[in-house]
């Protein structure tokens, strides 16, 4: 019999869809309290998930999604930061 192995599912805090984990960014907050976005997947911090467009990051900071998630307050410097770098 064949073992079915499960597709790990994140919630995106801009749009709020439930998609595979592959296909959202993560972005996590260290324990330094930096907003860094993890390319790998497997640093060290509380994460977060959003879409790779630049729209469900627009939903985030209007909802202030990332900042409930992360549970701190991210300045609009960091939004700029993770603006140019979803764009790449």
């Amino acid at each position: 019999m064949a073992v079915v192995k499960k597709t790990p599912l994140r919630k995106c805090t801009g749009c709020g869809e439930m998609k595979n984990k592959k296909e959202l960014v993560r972005v996590i907050k260290t324990p330094e309290d930096e907003i860094v976005i993890d390319t790998t997947g497997k640093k060290n911090g509380r994460g977060a998930y959003i879409c790779g467009s630049a729209e469900c990051l627009a939903k985030a900071r209007k909802t202030k999604g990332l900042e409930r998630s992360l549970k701190i307050a991210i300045p609009a410097e960091v939004y700029d930061a993770l603006e140019g770098e979803l764009k790449d």
